[in-house]
């Protein structure tokens, strides 16, 4: 459900202009990247492969900075990296928390789920984005900003398999819905994509054709009216946002 008005807009978003995105050098990140550049964005994006990203930062077309900062979120001396490279931009605007795992593939039951690979889920996709937010909040605060997470449906939804990558969403949800009930000024999301054509979903569903999803530039215009509208803080589903002229 989300929030009303009880945030203040303290800033309009379509003046602010520095993002921060994770795992930015493919799939979704890339796709958010190059929508947000188009639209006249400053970006840091971050990947764990130095050459894709430089690679990714190469392709980004539009008037902004694109600071490409490769390392793994995880790392605390990375997460302090991104914040100072933010600064270098004149502060974050916007912090999209995209990277993830997928946990073990093929996906197993929770019955024989490896704990070892379950708790790197938990780090990466749980932990290691709240402490990039709590590296960025103050900055965010400063500048009226927001924090945007991407979630799935497999955190709401009892999906056979996907129970450890479940389970750290829902996680990460949480942590968001009590962060957007205890920020006045930061707006906090939290968006399902939807089911789409990338590298994470074909490792759930290795050897099967996925070409019938959607590629995630698909999805974009909803991220995009999310943050230039400045919606209220709380839980979104790409699909309930496309623009009436695009969902068409």
């Amino acid at each position: 459900m989300c929030r009303g008005s009880r945030l203040p807009s303290v800033r309009n978003m379509t003046d602010t202009k520095n993002a921060v995105i994770t795992g930015a050098s493919r799939g979704l990140g890339l796709a958010l990247a190059r929508g947000l550049t188009a639209d006249g964005w400053s970006l840091v994006i971050d990947a764990r492969d130095p050459a894709a990203l430089r690679s990714a930062a190469a392709g980004l077309a539009g008037t902004g900075r694109v600071i490409p900062v490769p390392g793994d979120v995880t790392d605390p001396a990375h997460r302090a990296a991104l914040r100072g490279a933010a600064q270098d931009l004149g502060g974050p605007d916007l912090l999209i928390n995209n990277a993830g795992t997928l946990g073990a593939s093929p996906l197993p039951a929770m019955a024989s789920y490896p704990i070892a690979e379950l708790r790197e889920a938990f780090e990466v996709n749980v932990l290691a984005p709240l402490a990039l937010t709590q590296e960025l909040l103050p900055a965010l605060r400063r500048r009226g900003g927001a924090v945007l997470s991407v979630t799935s449906d497999a955190a709401a939804g009892p999906y056979a398999g996907w129970g450890g990558y479940g389970a750290a969403k829902a996680a990460l949800e949480q942590a968001s819905n009590v962060l957007a009930a205890e920020e006045n000024v930061v707006r906090v999301w939290w968006v399902d994509p939807g089911d789409l054509r990338t590298r994470m979903h074909q490792q759930a569903f290795p050897g099967e054709d996925i070409s019938g999803r959607p590629l995630p530039e698909t999805v974009v215009p909803a991220f995009l009216r999310l943050i230039t509208e400045r919606l209220p803080s709380g839980r979104y589903r790409a699909a309930e946002l496309m623009p009436s002229e695009v969902s068409r």
